[in-house]
């Protein structure tokens, strides 16, 4: 039976009740449904709005309806009209008129607005979690190449001298940020809406604050109205997503151009890549291919929630059911790209002497040469322009800086002298970059420490 039948005189057609129905996604919230009637349920009893004995039984047959869930004993009937609807009529059917209680002083929107928010604080945990252990593997993948040079791009075109550990820890602090992001949107989520009913409160004497300190809330919301229609928390955090998304897209692309032939600076494992059905030699990086472009489907997710709640009049609508399917697979989603990202890192081969070969090739010392000859006294612009024209001339001569004989440098600008090979040197150029936040080795294994402490 539905829990509203009392209203109307005819069945609900079959169509509809398909179309109406939540459980198929909402059942995931069942645990969080049962928490949160156990934390209700409790506090009816301590307020005096039902009895001891029968608060009591209300809580003990809702465990026993989680452990019969989680054991397999029971199964969710996936023709009820929504989890609550469910749990509710399973605990009457064993408790009788009893069951029928749990449900004084509470409407199912408060109850909706209570759930997701208990799951989703979960949900982010584990987003947090393994978030952490990227980063772990970013850290220890950074110490061991602190100083490995590469080239550092922009334009995608070579720029200057930095080593694969600064390059790796630049996508540390992306998800650094990423962590904090969502530790800050929990903040705004963790508090309680239970009690708002459904738009106005009740007339029952219910404490808030018991059912928000039984369910780890911070507070109690302070407007009924928005109490059950808010679902800002669920925008932020597909935002939030959205945002790891971006990051770990981006690094998919750099991984993906990495393993080519064109850059070879890394190799994947072979458990994390894929042949091709008609080309031998072909080792595909499908699972940084997946991740970016699964980005795209995150980023649907958010679009789905901005959408469903712009035009929605307060109080509670049923537009709002659109909210759960859009959360939770942004959430399944990145859970799911991080398990694959993160191992794949973690045993790629990184070929240190190809990154060192590219940086050599690219002229990005040019700056250093340039700063050498302002160290000496030459104007920066004089120095610029003596410098490139030292570029074309390797170009002309299919050679590079640190190759080219010291009479040509001279031939340029009489300045020059054999120290000019110490200060183009690419470690130096790297290691001189000990400003806070530079490529220095130092800095490197400063950074790792720091993002170490973070996640503690």
């Amino acid at each position: 039976m539905k829990l509203w039948a009392g209203r109307f005189q005819k069945e609900i057609s079959k169509t509809t009740n398909d179309f109406n129905s939540s459980i198929a996604f909402d059942s995931k919230m069942y645990k969080q449904d049962i928490e949160g009637s156990i934390a209700h349920a409790s506090m009816l009893g301590q307020c005096g709005i039902i009895e001891d004995s029968e608060s009591k039984k209300i809580c003990d047959g809702l465990r026993e309806i989680l452990n019969d869930i989680e054991s397999g004993a029971l199964k969710i009937d996936m023709e009820a009209e929504d989890i609550h609807t469910f749990i509710e009529g399973e605990l009457t059917a064993r408790l009788g008129d009893t069951g029928k209680r749990l449900h004084t002083a509470r409407s199912r929107n408060d109850q909706v607005a209570l759930d997701i928010r208990l799951y989703l604080r979960d949900e982010c945990a584990e987003v947090e979690s393994l978030l952490k252990e990227l980063l772990q593997v970013l850290c220890n993948k950074a110490e061991e190449y602190a100083d490995a040079v590469m080239p550092g791009y922009t334009h995608l075109q070579r720029a200057q001298p930095i080593t694969f550990g600064h390059h790796l820890m630049a996508y540390a602090q992306m998800f650094l940020r990423d962590l904090s992001r969502l530790a800050d949107a929990k903040k705004r989520m963790n508090v309680l809406p239970l009690g708002s009913c459904a738009l106005a409160g009740t007339t029952y004497p219910i404490d808030r604050s018991i059912t928000s300190e039984l369910l780890g809330f911070d507070a109690a919301t302070e407007n009924s109205l928005d109490g059950v229609s808010d679902r800002d928390f669920c925008i932020e955090l597909a935002g939030a997503l959205s945002i790891i998304m971006v990051h770990l897209s981006r690094f998919s692309e750099e991984i993906i151009a990495w393993c080519s032939w064109e850059f070879k600076f890394v190799e994947l494992d072979d458990a994390f890549s894929t042949g091709s059905s008609i080309m031998p030699q072909k080792k595909n990086p499908d699972i940084a291919e997946l991740v970016r472009g699964k980005s795209g489907r995150v980023f649907g997710d958010l679009t789905t929630l901005l959408t469903v709640m712009k035009g929605i009049a307060l109080a509670y609508n049923k537009d709002m059911q659109e909210d759960k399917e859009a959360i939770f697979d942004a959430f399944d989603t990145v859970k799911m790209c991080l398990t694959a990202f993160t191992p794949m890192i973690d045993t790629m081969t990184v070929l240190t002497e190809n990154m060192r070969k590219a940086a050599a090739g690219g002229f990005i010392n040019a700056t250093d040469c340039a700063d050498y000859l302002v160290k000496k006294g030459l104007p920066f612009r004089d120095a610029y322009k003596a410098t490139g024209t030292l570029v074309a001339r390797c170009i002309e001569l299919k050679t590079d800086l640190e190759q080219l004989p010291l009479d040509e440098y001279k031939a340029i600008c009489d300045m020059f002298d054999e120290g000019v090979y110490e200060a183009i040197s690419l470690e130096k150029c790297v290691n001189d970059r000990k400003a806070f936040g530079g490529p220095a080795k130092e800095n490197v294994i400063a950074a790792v420490a720091n993002v170490r402490k973070a996640i503690g």
